[in-house]
């Protein structure tokens, strides 16, 4: 599988370049008008490339069916964080949100590292229960059990957005191992009281969907960023006005170096530049998922179809979200947007999914 890593480790190599180049695009006039530096937001990627780069070597130097061993201590340890971000004092509240910890100037998201934990445990648990998968209460409500933990702890952040990823990651990876699809359909009918009460009941929430529905009929309100964000993918045509000409970065369109990167790429590059963006990822979902077609290793198996999965509908998700598809989510463009766990956690699953190709190959 020596091409499938290659081809893998040449599209995360230009998305990560695309990410450094547009991440100064787009907020080197906001870092120097509010922070005194064009490259603030550059140099604290880079460190963040950096420590990825390093641990994602870390990563495909090992064997990856070690995780096997310690998927519950890793568990344990993803849930715990969530729990610590949660005390005041130890987690930062920013905005209203309480899902950071910051440690020398530096913050860290622990759902992110619950994202990976959840897809390890979950492909251990598969590989073990092969047999019993179809039992409800043996090989259906373990899954429930942990699932309902880890998404409490994150919705009381609140963070909506990564809860529902998880949930569909995970129920994903029970499809494809072979569970009644009746115990997922019942679960999904069961949870949408809960998901009224999320949505409709939560002032911020119901806006968003409001502005999702009809964002120009609140352009200066609710529906402000969907609006820029639309004006920003509208203006930049076929070909785009121009790397670093954009408009609508210059404290219009809000978060655009994170969660609202694509639009500002559609604006400087145009349809052509978003287009190869979309294509890119579809190739990483498709060589992923023929990396895990061919692993023989049922631990490694449902290890790349979770990875695969969680990346390919964040991807999915951030890219709706700017054209206006989906409600907006606080969820950033996979290896392209400013962040910190979010970027180094993505570059660890690609170490993964690169040492489950690599030791496919020695078997």
């Amino acid at each position: 599988m020596r091409d499938l890593r290659i081809s893998i480790a040449i599209i995360v190599t230009v998305l990560l370049s695309v990410g450094v180049i547009m991440i100064f695009s787009s907020s080197g006039i906001y870092a120097l008008q509010e922070l005194g530096s064009s490259t603030y937001f550059l140099q604290r990627h880079l460190v963040y490339l950096c420590v990825g780069f390093i641990l994602m070597a870390l990563v495909m130097a090992m064997d990856y069916r070690l995780l096997s061993q310690y998927s519950k201590p890793i568990l344990i340890l993803s849930i715990v964080t969530l729990v610590l971000v949660l005390i005041p004092g130890i987690g930062k509240e920013v905005y209203g949100a309480r899902r950071w910890f910051r440690f020398l100037g530096f913050g860290f998201q622990p759902s992110e590292f619950v994202k990976l934990a959840v897809v390890i445990y979950m492909a251990d648990f598969l590989a073990r229960k092969q047999n019993r998968i179809k039992s409800f209460f043996f090989g259906f409500i373990p899954v429930l059990c942990v699932l309902g933990v880890v998404s409490l702890l994150i919705l009381k952040q609140p963070d909506l957005g990564t809860t529902v990823l998880i949930a569909i990651v995970v129920f994903i990876m029970l499809f494809i191992a072979g569970t009644r699809i009746g115990y997922l359909a019942s679960i999904v009918f069961l949870s949408l009281p809960a998901a009224y009460y999320l949505i409709a009941l939560v002032p911020y929430r119901l806006r968003r969907i409001q502005a999702f529905l009809d964002p120009w009929s609140d352009k200066q309100g609710a529906g402000f960023q969907l609006v820029q964000s639309q004006i920003a993918l509208g203006s930049g045509g076929i070909f785009g006005i121009g790397l670093g000409k954009s408009m609508q970065k210059l404290f219009y369109l809000p978060a655009a170096h994170t969660d609202f990167i694509l639009s500002i790429i559609g604006e400087e590059l145009g349809l052509l530049g978003t287009t190869a963006i979309v294509f890119l990822f579809a190739l990483f979902v498709w060589q992923g998922a023929r990396i895990a077609k061919r692993t023989e290793d049922p631990f490694g198996y449902f290890l790349a179809i979770g990875i695969v999965a969680m990346i390919g509908l964040q991807a999915i998700v951030n890219i709706g979200v700017s054209i206006g598809a989906f409600p907006t989510k606080g969820l950033p463009l996979p290896f392209i947007s400013y962040g910190g766990s979010a970027l180094i956690m993505q570059m660890v699953c690609v170490g993964i999914l690169l040492n489950i190709s690599r030791i496919q190959d020695l078997l």
